[in-house]
């Protein structure tokens, strides 16, 4: 396999994602393929780190617009570098202590409250007399209140 530019099926042997999967990540402007005489897509190599981080991201719980605003903070938008994914992570991490607590939170309501004001239990903490619960949206908007 040349070092000079890989097709997107080497490139998505190598990764362990569809062909799509890097189609995809090319529409939403995470990686960039050039065009080779056939007008079939070719990859640098270092497309191979790019999807590496991305799907480490991703397992992270990481939205693909934040990879990409990641990215976009990157000088010239270069493949991240070993340091580089040190502030990324470090970066993600408070995303991520965010969304535990709220994972928490709701798992510690379970029992109490379903949040939706629906009256539906019988010891229901709302009381929600002439459903007043409505002004404040639909659906279980108090779980989203932690």
């Amino acid at each position: 396999m040349s070092d000079d530019k890989w097709s997107v099926g080497q490139v998505a042997r190598r990764c362990g994602v569809a062909v799509s999967t890097l189609h995809f990540y090319e529409q939403k402007g995470l990686i960039r393929s050039s065009r080779n005489n056939g007008n079939q897509r070719r990859y640098k190599p270092d497309v191979l780190r790019r999807v590496s981080v991305i799907k480490a991201a991703q397992k992270m719980g990481i939205s693909l617009a934040s990879i990409k605003a990641a990215f976009a903070s990157l000088p010239e938008e270069r493949t991240p570098t070993m340091a580089d994914w040190r502030k990324l992570s470090a970066q993600w991490q408070s995303e991520l202590n965010e969304r535990i607590g709220y994972l928490e939170r709701l798992r510690d309501s379970l029992t109490g409250c379903i949040g939706c004001g629906c009256l539906s239990m019988k010891n229901c903490p709302i009381y929600n007399a002439d459903d007043r619960m409505a002004a404040k949206g639909s659906g279980p908007v108090l779980l989203d209140q932690g």
